[in-house]
């Protein structure tokens, strides 16, 4: 009878060893961990923030979404010390007022990503994928206002800024990138400016409460309100081209993370963008609705 109970005693074994093996893959999977997603303060960077968040919980990571959590040194300085490990920035923004980098002679969007990027790596933030499309400031007045008084450029504004007022959001009147910028290089001033949320400043053109913006050039409200962006003959704006990054101590310990997020390079251009944000502004449609399904008709994620 020994024979048989060694042979129990084997499956018994042998069960158990199953049993402890099995559900390791499980587990390996379930607890990628947590990523916490910064956003800016508009509806564009809500959109992309939940589209990130999507990407990586189809990759099987626990994802919290911020939206709104703040300008973008709230979203840098969130990355650097841990509390953000994700967020999309803007390459000129990146250039300029993180990096702290001198303006180009003649803005190049190329050579201001390859700066942004080897700046950010040495302050140990990395460049995961580039969106494809640019969102840029931009000076934006009424059309009509524009055409009753021949204004095609920011030059053009110079007899009539001392009566105008500018509506901004909270950061252009303080970036070297902004209406410092325009200040300096155009060699005039608005007669008062009122920072706001975008959302706020472009209601206070519609409304003539300001007369110009500082607006974003894919946001579709610049179509819903009739306003003309003018041209920036001399060159003060840098180009902002849309990437998505990461601290490098995140990107090491999680490089499933960086692979879900490398998906979504190029996946955008400049009209689409407009679409997404215009579902947001005109549609009422949830961000991370309008997010999630932009990845299923892409193929990014099964529906």
């Amino acid at each position: 009878m020994n024979w048989k109970i060694l042979l129990a005693t084997f499956v018994a074994l042998a069960v158990i060893l199953s049993g402890c093996t099995e559900p390791a893959s499980d587990d390996t999977e379930v607890e990628k961990g947590k990523v916490d997603i910064g956003s800016k303060l508009f509806q564009e960077s809500y959109i992309l923030a939940h589209m990130a968040g999507i990407m990586l919980e189809e990759a099987g990571y626990e994802v919290d979404v911020h939206e709104g959590l703040g300008g973008t040194f709230v979203n840098y300085e969130g990355l650097k010390q841990g509390s953000v490990d994700v967020y999309v920035e803007y390459t000129g923004t990146a250039y300029s007022q993180i990096l702290n980098q001198s303006p180009l002679e003649v803005w190049d969007s190329e050579v201001v990503y390859q700066k942004a990027e080897e700046g950010l790596n040495e302050d140990g933030v990395l460049v995961i994928s580039d969106l494809g499309f640019e969102n840029a400031y931009a000076l934006a007045v009424k059309k009509q206002w524009a055409e009753e008084n021949n204004v095609v450029t920011i030059s053009d504004l110079e007899t009539h800024a001392p009566d105008l007022i500018i509506g901004t959001d909270p950061e252009f009147p303080l970036r070297e990138d902004g209406l410092l910028s325009i200040n300096n290089i155009y060699g005039f001033k608005f007669k008062e400016v009122k920072p706001t949320v975008a959302t706020l400043m472009y209601e206070a053109i519609k409304l003539d409460e300001v007369a110009v913006i500082s607006a974003y050039t894919t946001d579709t409200r610049n179509e819903i309100f009739d306003l003309k962006i003018l041209e920036d003959d001399m060159n003060a704006l840098p180009p902002y081209d849309a990437i998505v990054v990461m601290s490098a101590e995140f990107a090491e310990a999680n490089p499933d993370a960086v692979a879900a997020l490398e998906k979504l390079d190029g996946q955008i251009d400049t009209e689409t963008m407009r679409g997404l944000n215009y579902q947001f502004d005109v549609e009422k449609r949830e961000a991370e609705d309008i997010a999630r399904d932009f990845l299923i008709e892409n193929g990014l994620i099964e529906g």
